[in-house]
């Protein structure tokens, strides 16, 4: 077997996606905690410690508690490369969710056992389907008072729109909550409320081991049985093939806060998760096993360190090696491009790397060469697909507060459109630059890092727009009568691309109909 063959069977990387709260970034440090990648479990909002490493770095997301942007982990586990992609869960952040999913082999779900499946997550569930993405399901906080298991798996099958198979079973849940059986190895996990212990296995030969009774009590012992039997009976034995191919989803109980149950659903992934696979480029499907090396980038995120006024674009390996001061080809410029310092990622600590592979995740230093969907080859003409930006809904204009710092706020604005965060269009009709966004929340940020991260102050004006779209046509003359027509509502993106600003349902339909030569489009990739 190749080394290249060895590199790719052993890595994993996959994104943790959920609903707000239900506990994504905790169950991320804890999977931290057993790769040795941290030596200390903090909850996240808790400043007592001073932690190694967290995957909240950025100082708004520190003081909102909640996670802004995607952040890359990568550590060894046992013979396994894992590298995990925390996304945010707010959905006014779920465009860079959406593009995270196009970097990665598999996904693990989170739910809260409380409340269910929210509307975020069946969001994500869908992006996952349209890919056929293997999803591994975890349902948290089984220390507090939840909802009944069965109820929770029948919502996951019809919401989610998945076939679920448990891989391990709850002892009671809340206040009486006592551990879980283990299905998919056999074995008894006994729960102790900490945070920095670790599981307490009980060895038994299966479900019928008289030390469950001694263990558990002889009640509970007794229903564990039974819902184990009617599992067995309701639900088909796991097939890894089926989950592979997105049909079928493991499920596992825990508690990310305590511990508990993590390092189970760890060693079953690693175990059953698939390696890198091959990546459909619009010339041909590439796959990892190609001798030369080829890569996208899915995300650019500015200012990693405040000190030094840097941007990073995070490329996905797709196939072959990556190199450190190799020459790679920039295929949208068409430029070749040596990098002498890619990195790879803890959290915000970096380290420098000299070579990558199919899965792994490089940080390349970005000085405005890259746009999100740029491809990297050693020369091939090659066009990854599948990173849209999506029609906005939120618009609001930015004006300047601070006349001196106008270059600071071009700066700024440019960075961060280049990272994705949002959409700037220049209105035609008064050249006054609008702001796009999927949520409320977005325009707070951008905001916030404008002033503190590049000393520029900004208002934001209230605009009344429903959509905007691209818009395009085979016909000059009807796109020029379009234009005419609708001067007071078009505007340009930063590509110099034709978007037109409706300001109602109404007015687009009626535009629909009224000009049948002009296509819309409401995502950016046409």
């Amino acid at each position: 077997m190749s080394i290249l063959t060895d590199e790719i069977q052993r890595r994993r990387t996959f994104a943790i996606i959920s609903h707000p709260d239900a506990g994504k970034t905790t169950l991320t440090e804890k999977l931290l905690l057993f790769g040795g990648a941290i030596h200390i479990a903090g909850a996240v909002k808790s400043n007592k410690i001073k932690k190694t490493a967290t995957s909240d770095w950025m100082e708004i997301e520190k003081q909102r508690g909640i996670s802004v942007a995607t952040s890359v982990m990568g550590f060894n586990y046992g013979d396994y490369k894992i590298n995990i992609l925390d996304t945010p869960g707010h959905q006014d952040f779920a465009e860079d969710t959406y593009r995270t999913l196009t970097a990665v082999d598999s996904v693990i779900i989170v739910v809260d056992v409380a409340k269910g499946v929210e509307m975020q997550t069946r969001k994500l569930m869908e992006v996952c389907r349209m890919r056929n993405t293997p999803v591994i399901i975890f349902v948290n906080k089984l220390d507090r008072e939840g909802r009944d298991p069965f109820d929770i798996l029948d919502e996951l099958e019809s919401e989610l729109k998945i076939a679920v198979r448990p891989l391990s079973w709850p002892i009671n849940i809340g206040a009486k909550f006592k551990g879980v059986y283990n299905i998919y190895e056999k074995t008894l996990d006994l729960f102790t409320p900490s945070k920095q212990t670790v599981t307490e296995r009980v060895e038994i030969t299966d479900i019928d081991d008289a030390r469950i009774d001694e263990t558990v009590g002889e009640s509970d012992a007794a229903k564990l049985r039974d819902d184990i039997e009617l599992i067995s009976g309701v639900y088909p034995d796991f097939d890894v093939e089926e989950y592979r191919k997105g049909k079928l989803a493991p499920v596992f109980f825990g508690s990310a806060l305590n511990t508990f149950g993590v390092k189970e659903l760890l060693d079953c992934f690693v175990e059953i998760a698939p390696c890198p696979r091959p990546t459909q480029a619009e010339e041909r499907q590439v796959n990892p096993e190609d001798e030369t090396f080829s890569g996208f980038v899915f995300k650019i995120h500015a200012n990693m360190d405040p000190n030094h006024r840097s941007c990073i674009a995070f490329v996905k390996v797709c196939s072959g090696r990556f190199e450190r001061n190799a020459n790679y080809k920039h295929i949208r410029s068409g430029k070749m491009m040596r990098f002498a310092a890619p990195t790879a990622f803890m959290a915000q600590k970096k380290s420098i790397v000299d070579e990558a592979y199919p899965g792994d995740i490089v940080g390349i230093p970005d000085t405005g060469n890259f746009k999100i969907g740029d491809t990297l080859t050693e020369g091939e003409e090659l066009h990854y697909k599948g990173l849209p930006s999506f029609s906005p809904e939120m618009f609001k204009y930015i004006e300047n507060t601070d006349p001196m710092k106008s270059k600071q706020l071009e700066k700024g604005i440019q960075q961060l459109m280049d990272e994705g965060v949002a959409q700037l269009f220049i209105n035609q009709f008064n050249g006054r630059k609008l702001i796009g966004t999927v949520g409320q929340l977005q325009f707070e940020v951008i905001q916030y890092r404008l002033l503190h991260e590049y000393g520029a102050q900004v208002r934001w004006e209230p605009i009344s727009l429903y959509k905007a779209c691209w818009i395009e046509s085979d016909d000059n003359e009807a796109l020029a009568a379009f234009k005419k027509r609708k001067q007071q509502y078009m505007a340009v993106d930063r590509e110099g691309r034709d978007v037109f600003l409706a300001d109602s349902g109404y007015v687009l339909t009626m535009a629909q109909q009224d000009f049948p030569k002009i296509k819309f489009h409401f995502t950016s990739e046409f």
